[in-house]
């Protein structure tokens, strides 16, 4: 039975990946940081043997090495870091560099340190792939001023972390691949259709736009993107369709 650990699986892209990784018959192993309060998490893993949550707040560097240490010997063959936060919009000289700091440790330095962590676990496993899950916000040509410029540096920096991962790695086997869900209709993903009027109120559009994905649909492409990776792939930052990332 091949194993997935999946990092923010309480939510989102992250639940769905859970889900959908369950009713494949995987083992699932997936991590939050309040198991008590992610009810849909509980409810899956209620319903499979094989699914197991662990609480994990990836910014607690000490809780990752314990993690991995807790899991030492077991094979992970996809290892999901897709815990990640949203910066607040921000205009130009608005910067809270506070906040956009602990967004890079949330986002770029928590996953270098997982895949750190765990990189034995995966050269172990038969699959052999590190995903980081990126966003279309990182493509520098289509960038622009909309306030996010946390979000969007962080993740950028997570597409050249992949790149550099990769390079480390590749001589294990050991695939590197920097994924991104598409527009989601998540949480996380509708926050990014506000924005902001003159007097700072978030204000939604009356229509969504069109290239906004369901979650299952986005998943689904991801998951199948997984299975097919090529060696020739290892550093890529890719769309969940299976088109790259400028």
């Amino acid at each position: 039975m091949p194993t997935v650990l999946i990092t923010g699986a309480s939510r989102g892209i992250g639940l769905e990946f859970a889900r959908q990784y369950g009713a494949a018959g995987w083992r699932v192993i997936a991590t939050c940081r309040a198991p008590a309060r992610a009810e849909q998490l509980q409810a899956l893993a209620h319903d499979a043997s094989s699914f197991i949550v662990h609480a994990l707040d990836v910014d607690d560097f000490g809780r990752i090495e314990a993690l991995a240490a807790t899991l030492a010997g077991e094979a992970i063959d996809v290892l999901i870091n897709n815990a990640a936060v949203m910066s607040s919009h921000e205009g130009f000289g608005e910067t809270d560099y506070d906040r956009w700091a602990r967004i890079l440790h949330t986002n770029l330095l928590a996953p270098m340190k997982m895949a750190e962590a765990f990189v034995e676990h995966v050269a172990e496993s038969e699959h052999k792939v590190i995903a980081m899950i990126t966003s279309r916000m990182a493509n520098i040509p289509t960038a622009r001023p909309d306030g996010l410029v946390s979000y969007r540096t962080s993740k950028a920096a997570l597409n050249m972390l992949t790149k550099i991962v990769a390079g480390y790695i590749e001589g294990r086997g050991i695939i590197a691949v920097a994924l991104s869900p598409g527009w989601a209709a998540t949480d996380m993903g509708l926050g990014v259709l506000a924005y902001h009027d003159t007097a700072g109120r978030a204000v939604f559009p009356d229509k969504a736009p069109d290239e906004l994905i369901n979650p299952v649909e986005s998943v689904r492409g991801l998951r199948r993107l997984i299975e097919n990776l090529t060696p020739e792939q290892t550093g890529a930052a890719l769309l969940y369709d299976g088109q790259p990332i400028p």
